[in-house]
């Protein structure tokens, strides 16, 4: 099993290949999978800024078309330790609920939370009425 700090090394590698020519505010992402493997992602940013997509999203849609579902930890890699944005906070509650957090600055200084803890009373799909 990977360390908090592999994990983070691996994020702040996968933010070297961010592409954010407009905010330039470039991400990445590292998510541990419950086979012991690391799926990175990084932000790709699009003139039309609806089209662009989170280092997050990118890591866990990349491990979904893999066949992974399974998820035990991810770090995200900023310049400043940024906290992940409220789409990213509401895939990680929809795919990895259970998961530890590792919120780094470039540097490779890190708090440790969860998903629970970035979006508590979040929306799931028990919250959907089935007819």
């Amino acid at each position: 099993m990977l360390s908090a700090e592999q994990l983070v090394e691996h994020a702040l590698a996968a933010r070297q290949r961010a592409y954010a020519p407009y905010s330039h505010y470039p991400v990445g992402a590292a998510l541990l999978t419950a086979d012991n493997v690391v799926i990175l992602g990084c932000n790709v940013e699009n003139a039309s800024y609806g089209a662009s997509i989170c280092a997050e999203r990118v890591a866990l849609t990349a491990a979904v078309a893999q066949g992974k579902h399974a998820f035990m930890a991810m770090a995200v890699a900023t310049q400043n330790g940024g906290s992940p944005c409220g789409i990213c906070r509401q895939v990680m509650a929809e795919l990895g609920p259970a998961m530890v957090i590792y919120i780094s600055d470039e540097a490779g200084h890190f708090r440790t939370t969860s998903v629970a803890e970035l979006l508590p009373d979040s929306f799931t799909q028990a919250n959907l009425v089935r007819p």
